[in-house]
């Protein structure tokens, strides 16, 4: 019995002391984890705040009111006017002309977004502006900002427009910098601003590179179609690069294009886009209203006849899930 014991006793013993050591580390474990959890909150409150502070820079309502936030609450199509403009930095008394006037219709639902470029040179009746009309559709921004570019593109399509992105060219520079490039295939060999594009050969582009591609009108053979094309090129690239919600709320992405971007989306707007509308990148399709060259009192406009407005305004319609309307005629 007693060499029983013997082993029996001092491994009792060792259980013993070994027990209280173990305690002290998980509550040594256990504190390490609680701290590290704080730091993490802490650096990701940080991370949060600055993006908010980004996000409130480039928060800018266009003074129409729409039904943005009950759509991303239901997670419905969205159609959202993109507009660059080239006039250096935003926030200048002289605010210039919008270059780039397009609408993209996002739907999360068909996993598709349809984006439709504008020409800006297409003829127009500006809603607020009887003494300056007829007009060029891109001088809507300089007489009454983006509140008359949203009221005229409703005027002449009749689509809803939920929401806006008002980009300098020197913010989507900066964008495409940001996220590290983007691949393009050029639909024309041409040379600008000292690069070389040939016709069908895909390039990774830095924002410079980027911009020059997207620039070029004179050597284009359709002209500001063609120039309209490769901008739509520039942009479905950087979408399927910022499709991530990583991406699209990415502090130091939001601090490069806030001094140079104007939007009516919130935070909230931002990351609801960001969590439930990724999949609409999956399928990207490119459109264009095709007007025609015509000279009035020695003004060069764009005239985009009714039954092609007709069929954009049904496109996008249907892209957003509405039912199609008749355009009256606005002229």
């Amino acid at each position: 019995m007693d060499p029983e014991q013997q082993q029996y006793q001092p491994e009792h013993h060792h259980h013993h002391h070994r027990h209280p050591r173990r305690k002290v580390m998980m509550r040594v474990i256990w504190s390490l984890i609680g701290i590290l959890a704080l730091v993490a909150l802490f650096f990701v409150g940080m991370a949060w705040r600055n993006v908010r502070v980004a996000t409130n820079t480039m928060y800018s309502p266009s003074g129409i009111k729409t039904d943005l936030p009950k759509k991303l609450k239901a997670k419905q199509p969205i159609n959202v006017l993109l507009l660059g403009t080239d006039t250096g930095a935003l926030g200048r008394s002289y605010k210039g002309r919008t270059d780039t006037i397009m609408m993209m219709t996002v739907n999360p639902k068909q996993g598709k977004t349809t984006i439709v470029s504008l020409p800006r040179d297409m003829k127009v009746n500006l809603p607020d502006y009887a003494d300056e009309s007829p007009s060029k559709i891109n001088a809507a921004y300089t007489y009454g900002g983006v509140k008359e570019t949203i009221k005229t593109i409703q005027k002449y399509y009749q689509v809803p427009i939920d929401g806006y992105l008002l980009v300098n060219m020197g913010g989507l520079e900066k964008a495409i910098n940001q996220i590290g490039g983007v691949e393009v295939t050029s639909p024309l060999t041409f040379d600008y601003e000292g690069y070389h594009f040939t016709k069908g050969k895909t390039y990774h582009m830095d924002g410079d590179k980027a911009l020059a591609f997207s620039r070029m009108r004179y050597d284009d053979p359709e002209g500001d179609y063609g120039r309209q094309k490769r901008q739509r090129i520039i942009i479905m690239a950087l979408l399927k690069k910022t499709a991530s919600y990583k991406a699209i709320l990415n502090q130091k992405f939001l601090n490069s294009i806030a001094s140079e971007s104007q939007t009516d989306f919130s935070l909230s707007d931002m990351t609801k886009v960001a969590l439930d509308y990724r999949n609409a990148t999956k399928t990207v399709k490119s459109d264009h209203a095709q007007g025609r060259s015509q000279n009035i009192d020695g003004q060069s406009f764009e005239v985009v006849p009714s039954n092609e407005m007709q069929r954009i305004s049904n496109e996008i319609r249907t892209a957003l899930g509405l039912n199609t309307v008749n355009l009256t005629e606005n002229d």
